[in-house]
């Protein structure tokens, strides 16, 4: 996550618990998820008949990975039925049988999830415009400002659906940038991350930061296939960055949880922060992403430095315009 830092000072003007305007709402082109058929196929060609036990009789394949015929055996399911299955023309698959596809293709928990949800959407039951208005933007939850607001030493954000910036607090603008100065479409963490060049200075592993937003919107996708912004952002991605178009094609999906992330500040230089994905029980849909560095770190030094320049910055034109020396 990174705010354009490459036309304004950085770190850039305090703002916080500013909730977004939402993105325009237009038809969707393609289905975000790109389908139960492109994820059965990427998992299939992961996996070679020596890694599941099963004879290689040799000859040449025309596709990497393994033979529908193939995964059938070991799915204990008919070929016809699984190429059905993968061309999305079984209607109700039982748990069962997608336990065992699953287990054939050795999925992880997120994997077999997402699996589940692709083999049970139904598009046109809920399609956006066949006798419903476009859905209301998404607005911050008061008590998740609340937080913001009660964490000044902590940089932090919420994350909406699509990885929509929500809001976020002055230690955020410190760390990443103000967000206020970016249109309300623009503020989201997967655009931001491919489409503003600062990203890939300001983390030391952009590659990884940018695979696991790929990952987090075929979740996503596999979560609400008929959300039109959705569509809209990943087919601005795929156009404008050749490397989102290569990893959306791969089908990774992983979750946003916890892990640690080494930025690179233009200000304090390198931090080796901790980030969580905290999120409410009753609306999973917002989520509170918070960075920390360890007690007595230097990264804990810099970062304190970095939100209390953060904080002096903002508060020299209040005091210029109140008449302050």
């Amino acid at each position: 996550m990174s705010a354009n830092r490459t036309s304004r000072p950085d770190p850039t003007a305090a703002t916080h618990a500013h909730p977004t305007a939402g993105t325009p709402t237009t038809a969707a082109t393609s289905t975000p998820g790109g389908g139960l058929a492109e994820f059965l196929r990427t998992r299939r060609s992961r996996l070679r008949p020596e890694d599941v036990d099963l004879p290689d009789f040799g000859g040449r394949r025309r596709v990497a990975g393994l033979r529908r015929e193939e995964l059938a055996q070991l799915a204990g399911v008919s070929v016809d039925y699984y190429t059905r299955l993968e061309q999305g023309r079984v209607g109700n698959p039982s748990d069962a049988v997608l336990d065992a596809v699953a287990r054939a293709l050795r999925l992880d928990p997120e994997e077999s999830g997402h699996l589940h949800r692709l083999a049970r959407a139904r598009p046109d039951r809920a399609r956006p415009g066949r006798g419903r208005g476009p859905a209301a933007p998404q607005q911050v939850r008061p008590s998740m400002a609340r937080l913001l607001d009660a964490m000044p030493d902590v940089p932090a954000v919420v994350m909406g659906r699509r990885m929509d910036i929500l809001a976020w607090n002055s230690a955020a603008v410190a760390l990443l940038g103000d967000y206020g100065t970016l249109a309300p479409a623009e503020r989201n963490i997967a655009r931001i991350t491919f489409l503003d060049p600062a990203s890939r200075t300001l983390y030391d592993d952009w590659v990884a930061c940018a695979r696991e937003n790929v990952a987090f919107l075929h979740l996503e996708a596999g979560r609400r296939p008929d959300d039109p912004r959705l569509a809209e952002l990943v087919g601005e991605l795929s156009v404008r960055s050749q490397e989102f178009r290569h990893w959306w094609a791969e089908h990774p999906v992983r979750d946003k949880t916890s892990g640690h992330k080494v930025f690179h500040h233009p200000l304090v230089g390198r931090m080796e922060l901790v980030y969580d994905t905290l999120r409410s029980a009753d609306d999973p849909d917002q989520a509170l992403v918070t960075y920390t560095a360890d007690p007595g770190s230097p990264s804990e030094d810099a970062l304190r430095m970095l939100i209390s320049w953060e904080a002096d910055r903002a508060v020299r034109p209040r005091q210029a315009r109140s008449g302050g020396s």
